[in-house]
Formats: C-alpha cells, sequence, structure tokens
C-alpha cells in the first residue's frame, strides 16, 4: 500500500522570492516549513505566513510597494488570470490590483506534488470511467488531480494530456513539472479559452486520458461533453461540497446530467406521490463517477452518477460510499446508509416517525434528537432550513415553537442533510452544546410539518394539514409557471422587451429560469429574500 508523502515542494525557490526580512522570518520562525501553505503580502499591512493549522506575522513593519515590487521582479509574467508562477515549480503567485491595474497585494501559495494521493481511488482511476473531483478551495483536488495524471501515464501507459489553464497542475514555464510523470501538458493562452485548447487537445494528440483541473464555465462543461462523447476518458475537478450542490449549479449542472422540468399526467403524478410538476434529468451525465473530497484521507463516492442524480431528483437517498484510509493505509470503505444508520442510532438519538418521501434510507424524515422532546414550547434555530416555510408549518399546526435567530437561544436546531453530513461549525457548537438536531431530507414544507409533528407528538391524517399544505403548494406552483408562460409569450411576441414575475421560492425560480431558456430568452433573479423574483427578457 502506498503510503503518502512529499516527492518535492522546491520551497526555497519561492523563499528566494521574497523581500530578505520575510524571508528570513520565515527561515528563522520556530514552524516547520513543510506546514506552510502560503504567505500574504498585502500593501500598508504586515505580511503573513499560513500554515496547517495557524497563521502568525512576519514582521512588525507593514508591506511596501517596494516589498511587492521585489517579488514581481523575480517571478514569471502575470496572465490574465492575474496569476504567475517560478518556472519548473508548482508554486503559484496571484495578483491583487487596485483600480488602475497596480498590484497592491500578493497571495504566495506553497505547491506540492504528493505520491500517494489517490491511493484511495485508484480502482475508480483504472475502471477506464470519467472521474469528476469536487471539493471546496484548498482540499487538494488538485494535487490529487497532478498525482492522477503520473499514475495513469507512468503505470498504466496511457495517453495522458492535461489542459493546464493556469500553470498550477504541471508548474510554470515551458517544461512541465515532474510530478506529472510522463503525461504531456498543454498550456492555455488565456483562461477563457481553455474550452477551445479540450476540444484541439483530442483532435490533435490522440489522447486516452485527458486531465482538466477547475471546470467552471457552460462553454468547458459542453467541450467536456464532447470529449466524452468521443470515447476519452476524462478526470477533472470543479468546485462545490456535494452533489446536490453541483444539481443546483445552472452553469455546472450539465456534468451530471442536468435537470429540466416536466409536468406529469394526473395519474402517473398520482402513481409517484408527488406534484405534477417535477424535475428530471435531462441527458446522460458527462461523468460517470463522483467524487466529494473532505480531505486526502477521507472521500464520499458517487460510483453511478446518473442512478445518484435520479434518485436526488425523487427525493430518496443516492447510493454512495464513504472511502477512508487508515493510518496504516488501508482503506476502508463504508456505504453512506450504513453511515447515517449507526449516526441514527447513537445511544440517545432516535429516528423520526413521519410517513412521507425523503428519508435517509426508508422514506421519512430523518432526526437526530433526544429520544423524547415532550411538548414544552421550543424556540428553533433553522440552519440551511427556509424560515418563511418553517414559520408556515408552525403556524398550520398550531404548535407552540417561536424561530429564534441567534443560536444560544434555542432548544432545538433544524438543519438539512447536507449540512449535518458536511459537519457545519454550527450543527457542531449545538452538539456540544447538547442542542437537539433535528435533520431533513429536503427543504419542503411537508417535511417540517411531519417533523414538527413528531417532536409535540401530534398526528397528520390524510385529511388533515399535511394534504393542505401540499394542495397549497400544488396551486401556488402552477400560477407560478402559468405566470412565466405569459410573460414569455409577451416577450417573444414583442408585446413587452421584459416582464418581472412575482416573488417565488428558490425551487420554483429555477423552473422558471429553465422555461425561459427552453425558449432561448434570458432571465435573471432580482432582489433579496423573500422578495427575489425572476425577470424574463430578450
Amino acid at each position: 500500500m502506498a503510503i503518502q508523502r512529499d516527492i518535492t515542494s522546491n520551497i526555497e525557490l519561492l523563499l528566494e522570492t521574497l523581500p530578505p526580512p520575510i524571508r528570513q522570518a520565515i527561515e528563522a520562525g520556530p514552524d516547520d516549513q513543510e506546514d506552510l501553505l502560503e504567505v500574504i503580502m498585502d500593501l500598508g499591512r504586515l505580511p503573513e505566513a499560513r500554515y496547517r493549522n495557524h497563521e502568525r506575522f512576519l514582521s512588525n513593519h507593514e508591506v511596501t510597494q517596494e516589498d511587492i515590487d521585489y517579488v514581481i521582479a523575480r517571478i514569471g509574467a502575470f496572465g490574465e488570470d492575474n496569476r504567475a508562477g517560478i518556472p519548473r515549480t508548482l508554486h503559484r503567485i496571484s495578483a491583487i490590483r487596485n483600480r488602475t491595474g497596480r498590484v497592491i497585494g500578493l497571495t504566495c501559495r506553497v505547491g506540492r506534488a504528493v505520491f500517494g494521493t489517490i491511493t484511495i481511488l485508484r480502482d475508480l482511476i483504472e475502471s477506464g470511467k470519467s472521474v469528476l473531483l469536487l471539493g471546496r478551495p484548498g482540499v487538494g483536488k488538485t494535487t490529487m488531480l497532478r498525482e492522477t495524471a503520473r499514475v495513469l501515464a507512468e503505470e498504466l501507459r496511457k495517453r495522458v494530456v492535461i489542459v493546464d489553464t493556469s500553470n498550477e497542475i504541471a508548474g510554470d514555464g515551458d517544461i512541465p513539472h515532474p510530478g506529472i510523470g510522463r503525461a504531456r501538458r498543454m498550456q492555455v493562452p488565456r483562461p477563457s479559452e481553455q474550452h477551445a485548447v479540450m476540444i484541439e487537445a483530442v483532435e490533435n494528440h490522440m489522447p486516452e486520458v485527458i486531465v482538466i483541473d477547475e471546470i467552471g464555465t457552460e462553454l468547458e462543461a459542453l467541450a467536456a461533453r464532447t470529449i466524452a462523447e468521443r470515447g476519452v476518458q476524462l478526470i477533472g475537478t470543479a468546485h462545490g461540497q456535494t452533489l446536490e450542490n453541483l444539481l443546483s449549479n445552472p452553469t455546472l449542472s450539465d456534468l451530471i446530467g442536468g435537470i429540466q422540468a416536466v409536468t406529469l399526467g394526473d395519474e402517473e403524478a398520482r402513481r409517484r406521490g408527488t406534484q405534477k410538476t417535477v424535475l428530471e434529468r435531462k441527458a446522460p451525465p458527462t461523468f460517470d463517477i463522483l467524487v466529494e473530497i473532505q480531505n486526502w484521507d477521507q472521500v464520499t463516492v458517487y460510483p453511478d452518477v446518473a442512478s445518484a442524480v435520479d434518485n436526488l431528483l425523487r427525493a430518496e437517498s443516492p447510493r454512495a460510499e464513504v472511502r477512508r484510509r487508515a493510518a496504516d493505509g488501508q482503506i476502508e470503505v463504508v456505504p453512506v446508509s450504513a453511515v447515517e444508520q449507526h449516526i441514527q442510532t447513537m445511544p440517545g438519538m432516535r429516528r423520526g416517525g413521519g410517513r412521507g418521501r425523503g428519508e435517509w434510507g426508508a422514506r421519512s424524515s430523518a432526526m437526530l434528537a433526544p429520544t423524547q422532546a415532550g411538548t414544552a414550547p421550543q424556540r428553533i434555530y433553522p440552519f440551511g432550513v427556509s424560515r418563511d416555510r418553517l414559520e408556515r408549518a408552525i403556524a398550520t399546526l398550531h404548535v407552540p415553537a417561536t424561530i429564534v435567530r441567534d443560536m444560544g437561544e434555542a432548544t432545538m436546531v433544524m438543519t438539512l442533510k447536507n449540512y449535518y453530513r458536511q459537519g457545519a461549525q454550527r450543527v457542531r457548537q449545538a452538539e456540544e452544546r447538547g442542542v437537539p438536531v433535528y435533520v431533513l431530507r429536503n427543504n419542503t414544507l411537508a417535511q417540517m410539518e411531519r417533523q414538527l409533528a413528531d417532536v409535540f407528538n401530534i398526528s397528520l391524517n390524510d385529511n388533515g394539514a399535511q394534504r393542505s399544505a401540499e394542495r397549497d403548494d400544488d396551486e401556488a406552483m402552477t400560477e407560478a409557471l402559468l405566470e412565466v408562460e405569459t410573460a414569455i409569450t409577451q416577450v417573444l411576441n414583442g408585446e413587452r422587451s421584459s416582464v418581472e414575475l412575482q416573488p417565488q421560492s428558490s425551487y420554483v425560480r429555477r423552473l422558471q429560469h429553465q422555461m425561459a431558456e427552453r425558449y432561448n430568452l434570458q432571465s435573471e433573479s432580482r432582489g433579496r429574500e423573500p422578495n427575489r423574483r425572476v425577470k424574463i427578457f430578450r
């Protein structure tokens, strides 16, 4: 089993570009340079070093323009993305400019090539399927991507071409960094041309694998789909924390098949137990496998993206697995359902008893809370949950509950599954204080009602508040879609140049945007919640 280890950081070359007092402060400091992440130099502020677990100032003197110019004179030229580098290293220097274009701040980030980071994913990479790595900035996506390219080219002997937009994968200069092994690298003149270079790589260089970092625009997503349809394996990264985040991103959702609004017949809607207008996957996904990166030693894998997206759109739990690397290098693979079952059966915790769509694995809203919440008045802190819908649920059920804006006042916290799985700081704080945390599968009124009914020990029958609320939602949805259809007709016929619709929830606005796109019209969301609304125009 490969053990993770640095192969090179060339940190001394980065330190040589810094003003002598700053460099000496780093070299003479008590911290291990292998833990250094970046050096910050902002005009008129103290220089700062950021390490893996802490930060410290490097001088009592503020950064001057001469200090910034000293660094600029010793590095490569800045590109249109305001990034520069040091030839044959992986270090990246990013600039902050004033309104006249003068550089007044620098972020000098340490780049490292690391062996063994894809051991946890090696079987997926070797499968020949296209893999998308998803994670927040700084989590290590590019490092894993670089090691993936090296393993595919050097150990599996495949023809690998890297489309290197900012020279971050293979380093600055014309000679690529040895961290990519035998893989070839194509540089991108301007970030806006990345999609064209992606297509050029396939047409001119006969690759078996294309490696792309930070897919971020609609054109790049379209180019990725074109490449995948030509039978080339794609390994790429995108910003985002979960599959659900990517699905709701209108620019990048095409990477996992995209979504479209579909109107069902009465009989089909009754059979599914859903509203008449539902979201469905629009096309086969560009990437077969999606990996959510928590860190180098823990990831969540969706081995069948198409099936996972379909399940999410049906408010069901997608099939996934959590992979962890132990200290001895062994990889543990646990199905997500088993992880969630373990969480829900912890001592002093139980599941909710509601009967509706959206349970973690068994179709009801999941709950993490002490066994008896009782019927005492509750002060609810909603984290990631719609306050408006929660207020409607409280009013509909007439339960003794109020919504608070300070978690310190809360007697319970209501959040969504995504935030709980990600270990959000507010959720951890609540658990540390012993405040019950209730986890909803979806941000819907019906789920909030079911959860509140369980908390306050009241029942919902077929003729009760739940059905009434769902009918209200259906009627509101129908009115919203009729409104957007009328607006589209008016704009297409030239009756009006633009139309602003009534304020709606984010879900309804998304449907309205998709309908406008279907008729090749422009749309944008305006205003602030709860008055945020869609504007339709040519």
